[in-house]
């Protein structure tokens, strides 16, 4: 899928590349800066860490407690082919309790900061066990405008694909461009984000604020 933070025909323009470079190339450069700033950004997410099913229900453990109810839908990504899609929430409560959906706000219904979600799902039993890296489930979006046309994401997405553009075309030796500018790779180093944080400040999540 293109990107939509920032595009090839815009990072093009903005670098006056014209038809120079394969899209591949450019359209790489765009991916990379939605992909870093999709981990910054306020999602309705949370991370899958443990998946299993038994007699054809399944419980997929999220790190985020009393996120999702029954009868929502979420969709599944990154945890295997088996759990991954969009699903429906049939159940709540520790894996050995089929369903205690009536008593959802009860602490042991996320012990240690987690929420076990049940869902129907015909399959051979399959042991529960960790998702590492973890995998990720999405609840439905209730932003009012998309961060593909907020104006902050958007520019902060054009100057880090500028950066990663002009950072890949030279060495470490300090070379210059045939236009006169000197890019660095060292551009790439933890400062990177924190180049572009004051632009996507008021649509960072909480979790990307920790530490």
């Amino acid at each position: 899928m293109a990107a939509t933070y920032v595009t090839e025909a815009e990072l093009r323009a903005n670098l006056g590349i014209g038809t120079l470079y394969t899209s591949d190339i450019v359209e790489t450069c765009c991916q990379t800066a939605e992909d870093l700033i999709n981990q910054f950004l306020w999602f309705n997410t949370a991370p899958v860490v443990a998946t299993g099913i038994s007699g054809n229900i399944a419980t997929v453990v999220i790190a985020s407690p009393g996120m999702f109810v029954v009868g929502q839908s979420v969709t599944i990504s990154a945890s295997g082919a088996i759990f991954n899609g969009t699903r429906t929430i049939t159940g709540v409560g520790p894996a050995p309790i089929p369903n205690n959906a009536n008593f959802a706000g009860f602490p042991y219904n996320y012990p240690r900061g987690y929420q076990y979600l049940q869902f129907a799902i015909t399959h051979a039993d399959i042991d529960m066990h960790q998702v590492q890296p973890y995998g990720k489930m999405t609840g439905p979006d209730d932003k009012t405008a998309s961060y593909a046309a907020t104006g902050g994401v958007r520019e902060a997405a054009m100057m880090l694909a500028t950066n990663i553009f002009q950072s890949r075309q030279t060495t470490q030796d300090g070379g210059m461009s045939v236009d006169g500018f000197s890019p660095s790779p060292f551009k790439m180093s933890n400062t990177l984000m924190a180049s572009i944080r004051g632009l996507i400040a008021p649509y960072m999540s909480p979790n990307s604020m920790v530490g």
